[in-house]
This record gives structure tokens, C-alpha cells and sequence, in this order.
């Protein structure tokens, strides 16, 4: 039972993460199954399979609000399942011993693209950089597969080419991959219960996984109203660089003497705490940025008000 609470908060974690970013999801959950021992393919299946709730019930809500286009959907989602089946079929394959590190390192450089960018340019903004439509089909693939070997990926490697298309408002674009996610997820929990006939899954942990992530749909909303998304992208990808450093320096690909860990994690600890203050710094300059603006469009006193003729 205190498992089973413990990957409920998981789920709830992660979802708050992501209902915030509008990625990670995957990458925050699997890297905490990982962290507690988790087998890496039972703990991308796990994920997945609790994903097809998740993402279904946050694809529904965001095509209520307008904020889906149906036609990236398919153009995106569709090869993006191949993608996912693909490598979840391929991270079945794999032993333990060479799965857990090749997961931790996808999952570790995830975390660097999550820290990176949040911390540096906070929410991901629309840029004129114009996108071809044939760049679907590919970017569906990749990320399919990223998110199936990696316990997570498609948010982070879908929704920065989809702003940079400049085509599209961001809350589209995070409607659009979260929607499409769902045909991610179906495909991926697929291939990992063909791949591994069911073994290492505990549906006890899908569902608890489950019901936290959907308890938490509802209050991503008020978190994002309160926490600054970009403090909140250089906390979360500061987690998952330094519990897969771990799990890598701990692996047989590398197998680390103390002497050499303890510098290691000391360079990440100082630098998510620089990177995590210069976030705070950043979003509080920007706040008083808006402060002063709004101020000076509403006070009568300003020397901007039309002089009268």
C-alpha cells in the first residue's frame, strides 16, 4: 500500500509537471520509477500504459477549448506511433544491465534540454522560422521513438519544432501534442505488452500512476497560475539530471570511483542552484517589467497621455 501512495504522488507530480510545461510528464515519472528500482522497459510500459488515460483526458479537455489541430494530430500522431511502437519493441529486446543506461542517458539529456531551456529562455515562444509539412512525418518518428526508449520525450522533442513553425499559437501546439500523445501511448504500451508478454508490468502501479495523474489535471491549472512555469522547468529538469548522473555513474558503462562522484555531483548541485536563482531572477525582472508598463497605460499623471488641442 505505501507503494502504491508513493507512485501516486508520482503520477500527481508528474502531472503537475507537465499540466505546467506542457512536457515532462514521461520524463519525470520514468526517471522516479527508475530512481526507486524499477525495471527500465516495465517502467516506460508503466508509464505508457498509464498515459492513455492521462493523455485522453487532457486531449479531450484541450479540444473542448479549441486548442487542438486535428489535422497535426494525424500528421504528427500517427507517425509518432509507429515511432513509439518501434522502440518499445526495441527496448523489450534489451537486458537490464544495457537498457538502464541507455534510458538514463536519453533520459539524463532530456533533462539538460528541460533545465537549458527553461532556465535561459523560459516558456518556448513562436519564432518565423517557417516549418514544411513533410517535417511532420520525421519529427513524428523521432520523437515516438525517444518517448518509448527514453520513458519520455515526445513533449520535449515535439512541442519546441511545432513553435518554431511560427504557424501556430503555443497553446495549440500544446493542445495538438498532447493530443496526439494519446496515439503515442496506445502504440507504446502495444509494443511493450507484445514485446514482453506482460511480464514486470504491476497494473496496480498503472493505476496508481493513473488516478494521481488525473487528480492533479485540475490543479496543473491553478499551479500554473501561481508557480512561475520557468522556476518550475529549471527545479524539475535539475531532478532528472541529477538522478540519471546517478544511476550512469552507478552503472557498469561506467562504474565511477567515490572520489570521482562526489566532484561530479557537486559541479550539477552548483549549477542547478545557478540555474534555479537565475531563473527566479529572470521571472522577477520580467514581472516588474509588466508591472511598470501596465502602470504607465493606466496613470493619469504619465507624460504618454494625449495632450489636449
Amino acid at each position: 500500500m505505501r507503494t502504491l501512495i508513493l507512485l501516486a504522488l508520482v503520477g500527481l507530480g508528474a502531472q503537475l509537471v507537465d499540466g505546467s510545461l506542457g512536457m515532462a510528464y514521461g520524463v519525470t515519472s520514468t526517471t522516479l520509477l527508475l530512481a526507486i528500482g524499477t525495471n527500465p522497459a516495465a517502467a516506460s510500459a508503466t508509464v505508457h500504459l498509464a498515459e492513455i488515460g492521462t493523455t485522453l483526458a487532457s486531449g479531450a479537455s484541450h479540444w473542448r477549448f479549441g486548442n487542438v489541430d486535428g489535422r497535426v494530430v494525424a500528421k504528427i500522431g500517427v507517425p509518432g506511433a509507429l515511432g513509439a511502437f518501434a522502440g518499445a519493441t526495441f527496448l523489450s529486446s534489451l537486458s537490464t544491465d544495457v537498457a538502464k543506461p541507455v534510458m538514463s542517458l536519453i533520459l539524463l539529456s532530456l533533462g539538460v534540454y528541460v533545465l537549458v531551456r527553461f532556465t535561459v529562455q523560459g516558456l518556448p515562444t513562436r519564432s518565423d522560422k517557417p516549418m514544411r509539412k513533410r517535417f511532420l512525418a520525421p519529427l513524428g518518428l523521432l520523437g515516438g521513438f525517444m518517448d518509448a526508449t527514453g520513458g519520455g520525450g515526445w513533449g520535449p522533442v515535439g512541442t519546441p519544432a511545432l513553435l518554431a513553425s511560427g504557424r501556430m499559437e503555443p497553446r495549440r501546439v500544446i493542445g495538438t501534442i498532447d493530443t496526439s500523445e494519446f496515439l503515442v501511448a496506445v502504440a507504446a504500451s502495444g509494443g511493450f505488452l507484445l514485446g514482453m508478454a506482460g511480464e514486470g508490468i504491476d497494473y496496480a502501479w498503472v493505476l496508481a500512476l493513473l488516478v494521481g495523474g488525473l487528480v492533479a489535471a485540475p490543479i496543473a491549472a491553478w499551479l500554473v497560475r501561481r508557480v512561475p512555469p520557468r522556476v518550475l522547468g529549471s527545479l524539475v529538469g535539475g531532478v532528472i539530471v541529477l538522478t540519471n548522473s546517478r544511476t550512469l555513474l552507478d552503472s557498469d558503462w561506467i562504474a565511477a570511483p567515490e572520489a570521482t562522484r562526489i566532484p561530479v555531483y557537486v559541479v550539477i548541485w552548483i549549477g542547478w542552484a545557478a540555474a534555479v536563482a537565475w531563473s527566479v531572477r529572470a521571472h522577477r525582472v520580467g514581472a516588474r517589467s509588466r508591472e511598470d508598463g501596465s502602470s504607465l497605460d493606466h496613470d493619469p499623471t504619465s507624460s504618454e497621455r494625449t495632450p489636449v488641442s
